[in-house]
């Protein structure tokens, strides 16, 4: 079978649309309709159904999903073992990160990175920490570089490359700014803006909260550091940020009893074969502690 016929099809079923198929594998939609009915015709099946603006998978691409997946990622693997055999670095390269550590973190060694490899052809993925592993357990990126979870997951190797330090943030305006010391219970009374709930930073802060016996009252939540750091300067409400975000635009508070930390570094699945590109970049993430 045609591998980017398999990749269109695979695309299609994850997003369960047309349309993020075609602008996460970078082509158009036709092109991507026309690989799949060249996939459909080879197979002898129909693959996807369309009810309004729903796609769903057939009884036919539900069988078919599985065995798709692991005939990409068993090229995949191969593509990456050869990558080892030449001593020249070069290929793809296809990383998660998210916007944070993107932004204040990965720039000096990407700088590197794409001077000392010029063959690299690098595939940066934006997107939440979570979605990052996710991808990479599912094949569709080779590596992560992420806020890691509080729980390595199954499958997933990682290693530490940032420690980051969280403090708790207000405006210079805020009621608790200025007091030498706060307590956590002066510090629930007052509304929180928060990373959302389903990132692993908000787990980080919550756990923290929940095993002194706090519930925060959030006013508002969003996936991006720098919208809670505009946020908090503002006056919206206390907030949770890397030592690293905080300038004079921002109150540090001196909380009693807490002080939430997080780690950011690699992720790769331990089943899959390390590619050549992949391995230079290991090695300089554990030159920058």
């Amino acid at each position: 079978m045609d591998t980017q016929a398999l990749a269109a099809f695979i695309e299609v079923a994850d997003s369960a649309s047309f349309t993020r198929a075609a602008e996460r594998l970078h082509l158009s939609q036709p092109a991507i309709s026309k690989r799949l009915k060249a996939l459909e015709e080879q197979i002898g099946h129909r693959l996807f159904d369309r009810v309004g603006r729903s796609v769903l998978l057939t009884d036919a691409g539900a069988a078919l999903l599985p065995y798709a997946r692991r005939a990409l990622q068993t090229v995949e693997d191969g593509r990456r073992a050869l990558s080892q055999l030449s001593g020249q670095v070069s290929g793809r390269l296809s990383i998660g990160t998210s916007h944070h550590i993107g932004l204040h973190r990965l720039p000096p060694v990407l700088k590197r990175y794409v001077h000392q490899f010029p063959d690299v052809d690098l595939d940066l993925h934006f997107m939440d920490s979570e979605d990052a592993c996710e991808a990479v357990l599912a094949g569709r990126l080779e590596m992560g570089i992420v806020t890691l979870p509080l729980q390595p997951l199954i499958h997933l190797d990682s290693g530490v490359v940032w420690p980051d330090p969280l403090a708790v943030v207000t405006a210079p305006t805020h009621p608790l700014a200025g007091q030498r010391r706060v307590r956590l219970e002066d510090l629930a009374r007052h509304p929180a803006v928060l990373p959302d709930e389903d990132t692993y930073t908000h787990r980080i802060i919550r756990a923290e909260l929940q095993a002194r016996g706090v519930a925060p009252r959030v006013r508002l939540a969003t996936n991006y550091l720098e919208t809670l750091k505009m946020l908090a300067a503002i006056g919206l409400g206390w907030s949770v940020l890397p030592e690293s975000m905080i300038d004079d635009s921002l109150c540090r508070l001196n909380v009693q009893g807490f002080k939430p930390h997080r780690d950011l570094g690699w992720v790769r699945h331990t089943g899959r074969a390390v590619s050549g590109p992949a391995r230079v970049l290991l090695e300089l993430l554990s030159e920058t502690h």
